[in-house]
């Protein structure tokens, strides 16, 4: 059993800053990748952005430059820095990890979400 926590959410003013963090826990053998997806209302849920274990980011365009994804392998944790942020990056945003444990397969793992509203 995996369990993913997540925390930092909150109201933010345009042109502020939240950090959102993410750790992972059971009986993991390995984390391939790490990352953050968000879900604005009435739309799909897309990437921001993920990290893989190797130390390779990848971002949406949206967000280059503003956002700065992190992570610690020996921790399983993840972190999402969000600078400059715009009233359009509201949304509920999750965290993700590809995950092999002890008794699975790899596959996908999801944080309950936390919501992000950046509003004046």
């Amino acid at each position: 059993q995996v369990q993913m926590v997540e925390s930092g959410g909150g109201s933010v003013q345009p042109g502020g800053s939240l950090r959102l963090s993410c750790a992972a826990s059971g009986s993991i053998l390995n984390i391939n990748v790490m990352g953050w997806y968000r879900q604005a209302p009435g739309k799909q849920r897309e990437s921001v952005a993920v990290a893989t274990s190797g130390g390779s980011t990848n971002y949406a365009e949206s967000v280059k430059g503003r956002f700065t994804i992190s992570r610690d392998n020996a921790k399983n944790t993840v972190w999402l820095q969000m600078n400059s942020l715009k009233p359009e990056d509201t949304a509920v945003y999750y965290c993700y990890a590809f995950i092999q444990t002890i008794i699975r397969s790899p596959r996908d793992y999801w944080g309950q979400g936390t919501q992000v509203t950046v509003s004046s």
